[in-house]
Parts: structure tokens; C-alpha cells; sequence
């Protein structure tokens, strides 16, 4: 089996990196959105982080997805997928965790975050500079 096959078939588990559980500061709020059954797919099949650049583990427990920083295994997005497409989303207010304080804000983030993890093959790294440019961007508007 190839190597990039072989990665397609392995399945994140919570045990497969470290993490933390979602601390009791926290927020939620619904995120309306569908997927289709090959982006329900790959979100199942999770993300075990391989480099540097890399900063989600993400997996899923029955229709729950966990999202946590690969370095530091903060909990910082909790899905709970629903038929209805009105998925609720838990998100981390731990001021020593997590920055954001504005539901907008990680709404337009996760769907962003979403749209790079329902993708078959996941690329981490296309992710990472998205992230890096978006980054820049906000630091040169203030």
C-alpha cells in the first residue's frame, strides 16, 4: 500500500496525540452548514498532525468533532454535527488558551478551517500559509 493511501485509511483517535478537554470557559453557538458525504468522510477520518506547520489534531467521537492545537493539545472547537445542518459549536474562551472573544470572528474562521479539513487529501500546509498571509494581513491593518 502506498504511502498516501495508507494515509487516507488511518483514522485519528483521542489517544493518537496529546490533548486537553475543553475548558469550562466556554461559549456556543450554531454554525448552519451542510456537508456532503465525501467531506463528512474526511472529516471523520481526522488529521494526526506530520510537521511543524501543522497545527490542528482534529478527530471525531460518534458526530462530534474535536479540534485541538497540535502544540499545546488546547481544546478549541467542539462540533456537534446535526442532520438539520444547524451543527453546534463549542469554542474556547480560556484567555490563557485562546485570543478570540467574538463568535463572528470563529465562525468565519472554523467554516474556513472546515473548507481546508473536508477536503480529500487534507494539505496542511496550503492551510498554514493561508493562515500566515491572513495573519499578516490583520497585523498591517492596525
Amino acid at each position: 500500500m502506498s504511502e498516501d493511501n495508507e494515509k487516507k485509511m488511518t483514522v485519528a483517535r483521542r489517544q493518537d496525540w496529546k490533548t486537553k478537554p475543553m475548558p469550562r470557559k466556554h461559549e456556543t453557538f450554531i454554525l448552519n452548514r451542510s456537508f456532503s458525504a465525501e467531506e463528512m468522510e474526511a472529516l471523520r477520518r481526522g488529521n494526526i498532525p506530520e510537521a511543524m506547520e501543522d497545527k490542528w489534531f482534529w478527530y471525531m467521537e460518534g458526530s462530534t468533532l474535536w479540534a485541538h492545537r497540535s502544540w499545546t493539545g488546547y481544546c478549541i472547537y467542539r462540533i456537534d454535527f446535526k442532520e438539520d445542518g444547524h451543527h453546534v459549536v463549542t469554542v474556547n474562551r480560556s484567555p490563557g488558551q485562546y485570543k478570540c472573544t467574538s463568535i463572528e470572528e470563529d465562525a468565519e474562521t472554523l467554516n474556513r478551517l472546515l473548507d481546508y479539513w473536508s477536503e480529500s487529501p487534507y494539505d496542511h500546509y496550503e492551510q498554514w500559509l493561508s493562515e500566515t498571509a491572513e495573519a499578516l494581513e490583520k497585523a498591517t491593518k492596525r
